[in-house]
């Protein structure tokens, strides 16, 4: 038996695919200051029936980038006050942010050693705080889901919320990516694009997607050029703009409800701000065409083509905190859940990564 064949076995056999955590799991955040923040809760909440109990409303500014205080004071302590609260205990297994709440931790720019950090990966450390775990601001913290395909995610044996955001470009993308998410279906091909220039280790976590998943529903591609236009697609890995053949902004993808997305790109979630419609990728050798910073994809953009779920990150990550797709796409197509599947292949938290979705997608037998 193929070694790709093993991996997909012990997926299925070792994987409790029970029928999955409901709305009863979710603490769904509130900015009560954002509308678009306001309007997601109130079309999230009854559609996957959330209790009323379980919104916790915050009063934050709408700026994407806040110092750590203002972070600690108008989000963290405010949501901590609402798992405190009586009978949530360990119920609570995710936390859903929305467009409007803040995006990006600042601090020190030092490489590894950075302090800063996206909100919604500080959050998922939430949890081990309010147990009295003291955590380092300094780099990253060793996620203690990661590589743990076939274990039932669950409190306390893993000390960490998991943290996923509703957010698009505005909130007609973010209300297509929930209705989508309540019609994923298992259907469709896994769509992986290596890069010709053979970069590893992230070919090889690709390659190795691919061996991972049911040789009939897999395109690979190894050649120079970029896939466009695919159809029936549930899932998608690739180096986005860090593919130097890569020109276009969309790919023309046709997405199925429940379509994933993941891409080896450091800023890709910089911002969710829309760019001009004439906007495109460019090079970090043409500043004069930078969007919010940056020459690189966005991860909104796979929201707004059709994706129901991407990752991304708000800075500097380095390849190896990247999201694993060897983990991710296996997992998911097991029947684990969106968040469960995105933070088995993300190796720290307090970092960089951002998980864009509705965390109780899954993908069902129709």
């Amino acid at each position: 038996m193929k070694p790709g064949a093993l991996i997909i076995l012990a997926l299925f056999c070792g994987t409790p695919l029970l029928p999955g955590q409901t709305g009863a799991n979710v603490l769904v955040v509130v900015n009560d200051s954002s509308m678009f923040s306001r309007r997601i809760a109130e079309y999230y909440v009854p559609r996957r029936s959330v209790p009323g109990r379980n919104v916790c409303h915050v009063k934050a500014v709408i700026d994407e980038e806040i110092p750590r205080k203002v972070y600690q004071d108008t989000i963290e302590a405010p949501i901590a006050a609402c798992l405190a609260a009586p009978g949530m205990g360990d119920k609570i297994l995710y936390i859903v942010t929305t467009l409007g709440l803040p995006l990006r931790v600042d601090g020190e720019r030092a490489g590894l050693q950075t302090t800063i950090a996206a909100v919604d990966s500080e959050l998922t450390l939430l949890y081990g705080k309010m147990h009295g775990r003291k955590f380092q601001l300094e780099g990253l913290v060793p996620n203690p889901l990661f590589g743990k395909l076939g274990d039932k995610f669950e409190h306390p044996r893993f000390p960490i919320y998991l943290v996923t955001r509703l957010a698009g470009y505005d909130f007609d993308d973010v209300k297509r990516m929930i209705d989508r998410s309540l019609s994923a279906a298992d259907r469709g091909k896994f769509v992986i694009d290596l890069n010709a220039n053979d970069n590893q280790p992230g070919n090889d976590w690709l390659r190795a997607a691919a061996r991972a998943l049911p040789a009939d529903r897999v395109v690979l591609d190894t050649t120079s050029k970029p896939l466009y236009d695919q159809r029936d697609v549930i899932g998608y890995a690739a180096w986005g703009s860090n593919d130097d053949n890569r020109k276009r902004r969309f790919l023309g993808f046709g997405w199925l409800p429940g379509a994933v997305a993941t891409e080896y790109v450091s800023s890709n979630s910089r911002t969710f701000q829309r760019p001009p419609d004439n906007w495109t990728l460019t090079t970090w050798q043409d500043a004069a065409h930078f969007f919010a910073g940056s020459p690189q994809s966005l991860t909104a953009d796979y929201i707004h083509e059709g994706a129901t779920a991407s990752t991304g990150h708000v800075s500097e990550p380095y390849l190896a905190t990247t999201p694993r797709p060897d983990l991710l796409l296996p997992a998911y197509a097991s029947g684990r859940n969106l968040a469960e599947s995105y933070y088995l292949s993300i190796r720290g938290l307090s970092w960089q990564n951002i998980v864009v979705g509705d965390p109780l997608c899954r993908l069902v037998k129709r």
